[in-house]
Protein backbone atom coordinates (compact mmCIF):
# COMPACT_ATOMS: atom_id res chain seq x y z
CA UNK A 1 0.00 0.00 0.00
CA UNK A 2 2.78 2.40 0.70
CA UNK A 3 4.55 1.95 -2.36
CA UNK A 4 1.38 2.13 -4.36
CA UNK A 5 -0.32 5.20 -2.71
CA UNK A 6 3.05 6.98 -3.12
CA UNK A 7 3.00 6.14 -6.50
CA UNK A 8 -0.38 7.51 -6.74
CA UNK A 9 0.65 10.70 -5.07
CA UNK A 10 3.77 11.50 -6.89
CA UNK A 11 5.80 11.49 -3.70
CA UNK A 12 9.58 11.85 -4.03
CA UNK A 13 10.61 9.73 -1.66
CA UNK A 14 9.61 6.35 0.14
CA UNK A 15 11.86 4.65 3.20
CA UNK A 16 11.47 0.98 3.58
CA UNK A 17 12.80 0.24 6.79
CA UNK A 18 13.20 -3.97 6.92
CA UNK A 19 14.66 -3.75 10.32
CA UNK A 20 13.59 -6.09 12.83
CA UNK A 21 10.27 -4.87 15.20
CA UNK A 22 11.18 -2.32 17.78
CA UNK A 23 13.99 -0.38 19.14
CA UNK A 24 17.17 -1.32 21.20
CA UNK A 25 14.71 -0.28 24.25
CA UNK A 26 12.08 -3.05 23.25
CA UNK A 27 11.68 -6.87 24.46
CA UNK A 28 13.87 -9.17 23.25
CA UNK A 29 10.87 -11.11 21.89
CA UNK A 30 9.73 -8.20 19.21
CA UNK A 31 13.44 -7.65 18.32
CA UNK A 32 14.01 -11.29 17.21
CA UNK A 33 9.99 -12.23 16.02
CA UNK A 34 8.53 -9.43 15.14
CA UNK A 35 8.79 -7.70 11.30
CA UNK A 36 9.94 -8.75 8.41
CA UNK A 37 13.93 -9.17 7.99
CA UNK A 38 15.94 -6.32 5.73
CA UNK A 39 16.73 -8.76 2.78
CA UNK A 40 13.17 -9.85 2.54
CA UNK A 41 11.47 -6.66 2.71
CA UNK A 42 13.60 -4.73 0.30
CA UNK A 43 13.23 -8.08 -1.98
CA UNK A 44 9.39 -7.82 -1.99
CA UNK A 45 9.71 -3.64 -2.38
CA UNK A 46 12.07 -4.21 -5.55
CA UNK A 47 9.01 -6.86 -6.83
CA UNK A 48 6.36 -4.31 -6.32
CA UNK A 49 8.08 -1.38 -7.55
CA UNK A 50 9.04 -3.12 -10.83
CA UNK A 51 5.39 -4.33 -10.98
CA UNK A 52 4.35 -1.06 -11.10
CA UNK A 53 6.97 0.07 -13.89
CA UNK A 54 6.21 -2.52 -15.87
CA UNK A 55 2.83 -1.08 -16.32
CA UNK A 56 4.50 2.30 -16.92
CA UNK A 57 3.14 4.32 -13.51
CA UNK A 58 5.90 6.40 -12.15
CA UNK A 59 7.02 4.70 -8.97
CA UNK A 60 8.90 6.87 -6.05
CA UNK A 61 13.12 7.13 -5.27
CA UNK A 62 13.14 4.71 -2.14
CA UNK A 63 15.33 4.57 0.54
CA UNK A 64 16.62 0.93 2.03
CA UNK A 65 17.12 0.92 5.89
CA UNK A 66 17.15 -1.47 8.42
CA UNK A 67 20.78 -2.54 10.32
CA UNK A 68 23.54 -0.72 7.65
CA UNK A 69 26.28 -0.16 9.03
CA UNK A 70 28.97 -0.93 6.47
CA UNK A 71 29.76 -0.39 2.74
CA UNK A 72 29.45 -3.59 1.31
CA UNK A 73 26.50 -3.71 2.58
CA UNK A 74 25.16 -0.44 1.31
CA UNK A 75 26.44 -1.53 -2.14
CA UNK A 76 24.66 -4.80 -2.08
CA UNK A 77 21.60 -2.92 -0.67
CA UNK A 78 21.34 -0.20 -3.68
CA UNK A 79 22.21 -3.05 -5.98
CA UNK A 80 19.24 -5.36 -4.90
CA UNK A 81 16.95 -2.43 -5.42
CA UNK A 82 18.02 -1.00 -8.21
CA UNK A 83 16.98 1.31 -9.89
CA UNK A 84 14.78 2.55 -8.10
CA UNK A 85 16.88 3.01 -4.70
CA UNK A 86 18.65 6.15 -4.37
CA UNK A 87 19.83 6.25 -0.95
CA UNK A 88 20.47 3.89 2.63
CA UNK A 89 19.88 5.10 5.94
CA UNK A 90 21.89 4.64 8.38
CA UNK A 91 20.72 5.03 12.11
CA UNK A 92 22.24 3.24 14.96
CA UNK A 93 25.45 2.28 13.06
CA UNK A 94 26.22 6.54 12.62
CA UNK A 95 25.23 7.01 16.71
CA UNK A 96 28.39 4.93 17.80
CA UNK A 97 31.21 7.14 15.92
CA UNK A 98 29.23 10.14 18.18
CA UNK A 99 28.58 8.14 21.09
CA UNK A 100 32.56 7.24 21.44
CA UNK A 101 33.68 10.75 19.86
CA UNK A 102 31.92 12.28 23.02
CA UNK A 103 33.47 9.92 25.63
CA UNK A 104 36.58 10.25 24.25
CA UNK A 105 36.49 14.06 25.06
CA UNK A 106 35.05 13.03 28.43
CA UNK A 107 38.06 10.77 29.29
CA UNK A 108 40.80 13.30 27.74
CA UNK A 109 39.22 15.87 29.82
CA UNK A 110 39.59 13.32 32.71
CA UNK A 111 43.34 12.05 31.42
CA UNK A 112 41.85 8.46 31.42
CA UNK A 113 42.42 7.57 27.95
CA UNK A 114 41.48 3.73 27.88
CA UNK A 115 44.78 1.50 25.99
CA UNK A 116 42.34 0.90 23.49
CA UNK A 117 42.17 4.63 22.47
CA UNK A 118 45.64 5.80 23.84
CA UNK A 119 47.46 3.04 21.33
CA UNK A 120 46.66 5.76 18.59
CA UNK A 121 47.86 8.97 20.40
CA UNK A 122 47.10 11.29 23.29
CA UNK A 123 45.67 14.27 21.47
CA UNK A 124 42.40 14.56 18.87
CA UNK A 125 44.81 15.42 16.63
CA UNK A 126 46.51 11.51 16.94
CA UNK A 127 43.34 10.04 17.74
CA UNK A 128 41.10 10.87 14.83
CA UNK A 129 42.24 10.27 11.36
CA UNK A 130 39.68 12.73 10.19
CA UNK A 131 40.81 15.74 12.38
CA UNK A 132 42.38 18.12 10.13
CA UNK A 133 39.51 17.51 7.59
CA UNK A 134 36.94 18.84 9.74
CA UNK A 135 39.19 21.58 10.58
CA UNK A 136 39.66 22.49 7.00
CA UNK A 137 36.19 22.82 7.01
CA UNK A 138 35.12 25.00 10.03
CA UNK A 139 38.56 26.74 10.52
CA UNK A 140 41.16 26.42 13.24
CA UNK A 141 39.07 29.13 15.62
CA UNK A 142 36.09 27.35 15.11
CA UNK A 143 37.37 23.74 15.30
CA UNK A 144 37.61 24.06 19.68
CA UNK A 145 33.60 24.66 19.23
CA UNK A 146 33.24 21.49 17.27
CA UNK A 147 31.90 18.34 19.59
CA UNK A 148 34.76 15.00 19.22
CA UNK A 149 31.42 13.07 18.69
CA UNK A 150 30.90 14.89 15.53
CA UNK A 151 34.73 14.77 14.71
CA UNK A 152 33.84 10.48 15.08
CA UNK A 153 30.65 10.74 12.99
CA UNK A 154 32.70 12.60 10.04
CA UNK A 155 35.64 10.05 10.10
CA UNK A 156 32.66 7.26 10.01
CA UNK A 157 31.16 9.12 6.80
CA UNK A 158 34.35 8.94 5.17
CA UNK A 159 35.46 5.32 5.74
CA UNK A 160 31.99 4.65 4.27
CA UNK A 161 32.38 7.21 1.07
CA UNK A 162 35.99 6.18 0.42
CA UNK A 163 35.22 1.92 0.97
CA UNK A 164 32.22 2.55 -1.33
CA UNK A 165 34.27 4.16 -3.76
CA UNK A 166 36.40 1.48 -4.06
CA UNK A 167 33.78 -1.06 -4.90
CA UNK A 168 32.17 0.78 -7.37
CA UNK A 169 35.68 0.86 -8.53
CA UNK A 170 36.26 -2.64 -8.19
CA UNK A 171 32.70 -3.39 -9.81
CA UNK A 172 33.48 -0.75 -12.66
CA UNK A 173 30.27 1.53 -11.27
CA UNK A 174 31.40 4.73 -11.59
CA UNK A 175 28.30 6.51 -10.76
CA UNK A 176 26.04 5.57 -8.55
CA UNK A 177 22.71 4.72 -10.83
CA UNK A 178 25.62 2.36 -12.74
CA UNK A 179 24.93 -0.09 -9.48
CA UNK A 180 22.56 -2.88 -11.17
CA UNK A 181 21.41 -6.07 -9.57
CA UNK A 182 23.98 -7.46 -12.18
CA UNK A 183 26.44 -6.71 -9.31
CA UNK A 184 25.29 -9.44 -7.02
CA UNK A 185 24.94 -13.32 -7.16
CA UNK A 186 23.06 -15.77 -4.37
CA UNK A 187 25.37 -17.81 -2.42
CA UNK A 188 22.30 -19.65 -1.39
CA UNK A 189 19.53 -21.33 -2.97
CA UNK A 190 16.94 -19.84 -0.53
CA UNK A 191 18.65 -15.93 -1.35
CA UNK A 192 17.82 -16.96 -5.11
CA UNK A 193 14.33 -17.59 -4.40
CA UNK A 194 13.88 -14.70 -2.19
CA UNK A 195 15.73 -11.71 -4.30
CA UNK A 196 15.39 -13.11 -7.53
CA UNK A 197 19.30 -12.57 -7.82
CA UNK A 198 20.71 -15.99 -9.30
CA UNK A 199 22.59 -18.43 -7.52
CA UNK A 200 26.10 -18.55 -7.90
CA UNK A 201 26.26 -21.52 -10.04
CA UNK A 202 24.02 -19.79 -12.24
CA UNK A 203 25.47 -16.65 -12.15
CA UNK A 204 26.72 -15.58 -16.06
CA UNK A 205 26.04 -19.23 -16.94
CA UNK A 206 24.48 -17.76 -20.14
CA UNK A 207 27.32 -15.75 -20.97
CA UNK A 208 29.91 -18.40 -20.27
CA UNK A 209 27.72 -20.99 -22.46
CA UNK A 210 27.96 -18.21 -25.60
CA UNK A 211 31.77 -17.68 -24.79
CA UNK A 212 32.22 -22.01 -25.09
CA UNK A 213 29.51 -22.22 -27.70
Amino acid sequence: MAIKWGANAKIDLLTIDGSSGGTGMSPWRMMEEWGIPSLYLHAAAYDFCQKLADKGQRVPDLAFAGGFSSEDGIFKALALGSPFVKAICIGRAMMIPGMVGKNIAHWLKEGKLPNTVSQFGSTPEEIFVNYEDVMDIVGAKEMKNIPLGAVGMYSYCEKLRVGLQQLMAGARCFSLPAITRNELMSLTEECARVTGIPYLMEAYREEAMKILG
